[in-house]
């Protein structure tokens, strides 16, 4: 990912480009996604890299540290939010929905929603980790976000919360 990740850097403030792209995330216009895929080199068919080009699309904001897990840590930070009745956040509840999700397109939908906030919140992705661990989803990528998303009580600059 890293070499589509360096194209998609030098093309991400053409914006009609980076619009084609976004539309690989919406099921009846992926056909607009496919010209822009074959110039960065992303086979049409590698689900995977596509949809991930198409968050980059979406949220260009990079960062080359942590998962997805730290990702939504930083979110739940920056919504300064508090555990409701049932003991756990809003983000806390979205992030065990996405780590339940089982089939390709479920996880998919929610990395997306999760991506989205990142944007909304001005968090950075790390969009190359996100291909490898979507590539690979299973037991050991949840157990992998999990853990670094419940990690010692810990802001985001790497400070212990007391």
């Amino acid at each position: 990912m890293s070499n589509v990740l360096e194209r998609l850097r030098q093309y991400q403030d053409n914006r009609g480009m980076m619009a084609n792209l976004r539309c690989i995330l919406v099921a009846t216009k992926k056909h607009r996604a496919w010209p822009v895929l074959h110039r960065l080199g992303i086979r049409i068919d590698d689900e995977v890299a596509a949809f991930v080009a198409g968050l980059f699309a979406a949220h260009p904001e990079t960062t080359s540290e942590g998962n997805l897990g730290d990702t939504c840590r930083k979110i739940e930070y920056q919504r300064k939010e508090q555990a409701g009745d049932g003991g756990l956040t809003a983000t806390e509840r979205r992030f065990q929905h996405m780590l339940a999700a089982s089939g390709r397109s479920e996880v998919f939908a929610r990395v997306q929603r999760m991506v989205f906030m990142a944007k909304a919140h001005g968090v950075p992705v790390n969009y190359s980790a996100l291909q490898r661990d979507l590539t690979f989803w299973g037991d050991r990528v949840q157990a992998e976000w999990a853990a670094a998303f419940w990690a010692q009580a810990t802001e985001p600059d790497g400070e212990v919360i007391a």
